[in-house]
């Protein structure tokens, strides 16, 4: 069964269907209950199952975080929402102190089964700490997986993937793209929680991104069309672990790769993946791994997030200097 949904109901819809099938499933944020969350994600979820699994916190995410760990160990599976990206990092310290390292710190025994879901990323014209894209901090944490979709399908599908798994999941939400609609397939998901895909086929370049960036992404791949040259489009979706296999199969067809982002490009995800794919399809390279992403400085006043976010024009211009060796 399909059924043709925006982001944001088909993560309500994922939500949902946790909490139905689990009844150790809770979710904890600010304004998540009557209000239904910032973004409206979670709601009708607290009329439907009640404040005891559906809980308004205070607006206090270390204490959010920190109260999470304990429900897990008791034996619970939180699942958190952070408002806005940039209000983590009040949170940072128990989620890369503790909640990351507490399995290992037990070998094994004591499981962390923690989503955090975080909105995340820009095109929504917001104040500072509210338009960030923080995932290197956690993608840099051994013990944390991080995911991120792109589509209505995976965002439906994942969330439940999330909250089945054992470790702790910081789950970004592209909140730009959280009215995108897209066909939602309620029987069965399409792919693994860690799996990246191709979404476009091409032969000429690989672009691959993630999150809101992959609709960039696939406008280029567009217009790079119209003037002859064909892009193949990847979908990352898991920023840790990354799936690889699909990266790397097609740049051996391509040749070249651009890689987008709106985070800062020093010491990013987008550094990781290039030195990798260098690293192993080096001899399959007839260019460098290029990088397009947002500028090494602190996310602008709204008026300016159009110069500082990629947008189509700069990967093509990537694409065109990648084509050029």
């Amino acid at each position: 069964m399909t059924e043709n949904m925006p982001i944001s109901r088909a993560l309500n819809a994922g939500l949902r269907r946790s909490l139905e099938t689990n009844d150790r499933v809770l979710l904890m944020g600010e304004d998540i209950g009557p209000l239904g969350g910032v973004f409206r994600v979670t709601e009708g979820l607290q009329s439907d199952f009640g404040p005891r699994r559906v809980i308004d916190s205070p607006l206090a995410e270390s204490g959010i975080v920190g109260t999470a760990i304990g429900l897990a160990m008791g034996g619970f599976r939180p699942v958190l929402e952070i408002q806005f990206d940039g209000f983590v990092f009040p949170a940072f310290d128990q989620i890369t102190s503790q909640l990351a390292k507490i399995t290992n710190r037990h070998e094994g025994a004591l499981q962390m089964p923690v989503v955090i879901r975080i909105p995340y990323g820009g095109h929504i014209g917001a104040i500072e700490h509210h338009q960030e894209s923080p995932e290197a901090y956690f993608t840099h944490t051994p013990g944390l997986r991080v995911v991120s979709p792109s589509t209505a399908n995976d965002a439906y599908w994942m969330i439940q993937q999330a909250i089945d798994s054992p470790d702790p999941v910081v789950f970004l939400e592209p909140k730009a793209k959280y009215w995108q609609k897209g066909e939602v397939d309620t029987e069965a998901p399409a792919l693994p929680l860690h799996a990246s895909r191709v979404v476009r086929r091409g032969t000429d370049v690989t672009l691959v991104g993630h999150g809101a960036m992959v609709t960039t992404l696939l406008q280029a791949a567009s217009l790079a069309e119209s003037e002859g040259t064909s892009c193949e489009v990847i979908d990352l979706r898991s920023l840790s672990p990354v799936d690889y296999g699909p990266i790397l199969d097609s740049v051996r067809r391509t040749g070249r790769m651009v890689y987008a982002q709106e985070a800062p490009g020093f010491t990013s995800l987008g550094s990781e993946i290039a030195a990798t794919v260098t690293e192993k399809a080096f001899f399959a390279l007839d260019a460098p791994v290029l990088r397009v992403s947002g500028f090494d400085a602190p996310f602008p006043p709204a008026k300016l997030e159009g110069t500082y976010l990629p947008d189509a024009d700069r990967i093509l211009e990537a694409v065109d200097r990648s084509l050029a060796y």
